[in-house]
């Protein structure tokens, strides 16, 4: 026998349903911005394959070639570029994401003299703009000699990945129950180890943002990255490319042939981490 509370609720509208008129609203906004998200990527890669006299046309399919390619790698200091930066970056993501875990579970874990100072200069750093940051950073690196030096841009890139992610894990640690690190004790474990071998395999998600954010701020970074390095044996792509810039024209087709070779290893690295990135950013988020 159905009772009174069954025939309301089957009665009842069903909540949460979209009309059609608004489904077909909501799709056509999202196809109108993925096309607007795919198309300057669509737009350099199909100028790369363009010989020079169609660079700024839109005859995209007109004697398509691999020139602007090959005349990239053959003619000019593009490897070498290349090479800097993979260096830089790969360096920046390894430093970046040991120093802001432990400096992240540190402050989650540990009381200290200053934690409160730590946590503050730790968000304020963030405030700073690259302008206001770029002529004392200058400085600092010139007294210690390590202006055009990879060395250099590896500390800069530092000063500006670790705040933000130091303070991310923090907060990513402080959702890993305590009682972790109390079993870790009582197997005989020190606090690092504790650390390495029962937290971190836990921290996979936040260790991949950071590895992400790491990389991406070193590769693709540009003011430090001009104003430090000198001398094409040193430069990085950011510094690379204003060589095909100048006050008479711009060479679009090895640009558009080396943006396109420069989006590869970040496309890679967000491919890697990109099942970690939403759960890590969350997670740090919420309890930050």
């Amino acid at each position: 026998m159905v009772t009174t509370a069954q025939t309301t609720a089957t009665r009842a509208p069903i909540r949460g349903r979209r009309s059609p008129l608004a489904s077909i609203g909501l799709h056509l906004t999202l196809i109108v911005a993925s096309v607007i998200a795919v198309f300057p990527v669509l737009w350099v890669l199909l100028t790369s394959l363009k010989p020079a006299k169609y660079a700024i046309t839109t005859d995209f399919f007109r004697e398509t070639t691999l020139a602007n390619y090959t005349d990239l790698l053959e003619n000019t200091e593009f490897l070498t570029w290349f090479g800097n930066s993979l260096l830089i970056a790969g360096l920046t993501t390894l430093l970046g994401v040991f120093i802001a875990s432990t400096t992240g579970y540190a402050v989650s874990r540990f009381r200290f003299p200053g934690k409160r100072g730590l946590m503050w200069t730790l968000l304020i750093t963030q405030m700073f703009p690259v302008a206001v940051l770029i002529v004392p950073i200058y400085n600092i690196m010139s007294s210690l000699g390590l202006l055009n030096r990879s060395a250099g841009l590896v500390i800069t890139y530092l000063t500006i990945a670790v705040p933000f992610c130091a303070w991310m894990m923090k907060g990513f640690f402080d959702t890993i129950p305590r009682e972790i690190d109390e079993s870790g004790q009582v197997d005989g474990l020190n606090p690092f180890g504790t650390f390495w071998r029962l937290i971190l395999p836990l921290a996979k998600p936040g260790i991949a943002v950071t590895a992400f954010y790491s990389f991406i701020t070193a590769w693709g970074e540009v003011a430090y990255a001009s104003a430090f390095m000198v001398g094409d044996e040193n430069l990085t792509l950011a510094g690379g490319l204003q060589k095909f810039v100048n006050q008479y024209g711009a060479q679009w087709g090895p640009m558009s042939a080396a943006s396109v070779l420069i989006a590869i290893p970040a496309a890679l690295v967000f491919l890697f981490a990109q099942r970690h990135l939403v759960t890590g950013m969350s997670a740090g988020a919420v309890k930050g």
